[in-house]
């Protein structure tokens, strides 16, 4: 089977591309996770240990995903085969580029169940499902939405529609038309709950909460806590970022890139707790209730207080577009793949990748009802999809991208391409020889 020449495409500007990293970096972890990690952990001291934790680890695996994928110009697996090659190196170093394909893949297969029901709550909080409502009967709506199986699909199916719609339009027309739109909405519903947060009366309470440090709930724990969430949050380990940086021209800075996308990533979580904890302390909810704080907790909050019908709409939209960005960005680097390695067009590797993990997500959306029974080591499908990509899959791959970057390749020429010299390329070099892989290899051990 001949493989077609294959043009490949290009960001049409440096905005474009921040605008999509970012928009793959915030997810749904963003909007509940890491605003409730802070509060447990010491507020203010968990966040500098964080942002250390994302200095030291995370931006220098994001520019080595960058600088691999512009240097290969090509999909992940065929970026790293090439590169190892032109450097004399192993070809099997290309099996980092195939994890990271893997990965994206299965992560998107089950995260599309969870974008399904953001979908469903959006269309309550249209419908007014939450008014009047206790907490009984908001857990029961949840659970009931759980235990069935044609909803479940309904939901996925319609999040997978949208994704696929999107990507199979290209990296101008799909990626960069989505996350112009959805990034900006995003900022602004933001910027609304926010708002709304400070007429609560809590708003100082929520503001102590996430930015008074506290020192003494910091644990050899909650480090490795900040550690691990520092390299998720950035979609490091998927093939996302190499995917993305194939698309890269060389005027792109790309320390001075990835210092963007950390920063506003970091704004978006934060300002995510501003807008989630004022309406959690002036109703008395319970933070601790993790994934059900966003689906069981606030609806609660929404379908009892004034102008609830709109706040749950703009904040379940809120959650249905950190989720469409960070999707989009899952079944690119498959797609790019495909793509490459056959004759198929865009749209045609679309329809194939997007099917696929359609399909797979139909076995993780029935762990939840008619497959919960355990299948493997105790866990449903989705658990060991969550399991197996989060815990093996992310890190490994993060750790071959780096350990390829700093010992494989030629340091000069690395340092030449980032702008570095003296003692600048001094402290890359140590970083990414030596603290970043100690770091991911910390994460992972103490993960198992």
């Amino acid at each position: 089977m001949s493989i077609k020449q294959h043009q490949h495409a290009h960001w049409s500007s440096r905005l474009a591309f921040i605008l999509a990293a970012t928009g793959s970096a915030v997810g749904l972890g963003n909007i509940w996770k890491f605003p409730y990690m802070v509060g447990e952990s010491g507020g203010a001291a968990f966040v500098l240990v964080y942002l250390l934790c994302i200095a030291l680890i995370g931006l220098p695996i994001l520019v080595a995903e960058w600088l691999i994928g512009r240097r290969g110009q090509n999909n992940p697996a065929n970026a790293m085969a090439d590169l190892a090659k032109a450097a004399g190196k192993p070809k099997a170093w290309m099996l980092v580029g195939v994890s990271g394909i893997l990965g994206a893949f299965l992560i998107l297969s089950f995260y599309s169940v969870i974008g399904g029901w953001s979908l469903y709550y959006t269309l309550n909080s249209v419908t007014g499902a939450f008014s009047g409502q206790d907490a009984d009967g908001i857990g029961e709506l949840f659970n009931a939405m759980l235990a069935s199986p044609g909803l479940l699909l309904a939901g996925h199916s319609v999040f997978m529609l949208l994704v696929i719609g999107i990507v199979a339009r290209g990296v101008t027309k799909g990626l960069e038309g989505a996350v112009r739109t959805l990034m900006p909405a995003l900022g602004i519903l933001m910027v609304v709950l926010v708002g709304y947060g400070m007429t609560t009366g809590h708003f100082g309470e929520a503001l102590a909460y996430l930015f008074n440090p506290n020192w003494s709930a910091l644990s050899g724990e909650t480090v490795l806590a900040a550690l691990g969430h520092a390299f998720f949050t950035l979609s490091l380990g998927m093939g996302i970022m190499m995917a993305y940086g194939s698309y890269l021209g060389e005027e792109v800075n790309l320390l001075k890139t990835a210092r963007t996308v950390v920063i506003m990533d970091t704004v978006i979580a934060l300002g995510a707790g501003l807008a989630i904890f004022p309406i959690v302390f002036a109703n008395g909810l319970d933070l601790a209730s993790g994934p059900g704080l966003i689906f069981v907790t606030l609806p609660l909050a929404f379908g009892n207080m004034g102008a609830g019908i709109v706040l749950g709409l703009m904040f379940f939209l809120l959650l249905t577009f950190a989720a469409l960005t960070s999707a989009i960005s899952l079944l690119e680097p498959v797609v790019e793949f495909v793509e490459e390695r056959t004759p198929l067009s865009r749209v045609a590797s679309t329809l194939v990748a997007g099917i696929a993990a359609w399909a797979l997500g139909i076995a993780a959306l029935l762990s939840f009802n008619l497959w919960s029974d355990p299948v493997l080591f105790g866990l449903n499908v989705f658990d060991l999809l969550d399991k197996l990509t989060s815990k093996f899959m992310l890190p490994l791959t993060g750790l071959g991208v780096i350990l390829f970057t700093a010992w494989q390749l030629d340091r000069h020429a690395v340092a030449k391409e980032l702008g570095l010299s003296g003692a600048g390329e001094t402290l890359w070099h140590a970083v990414t020889r030596f603290i970043a892989p100690i770091g991911v290899a910390v994460v992972f051990i103490s993960s198992l």
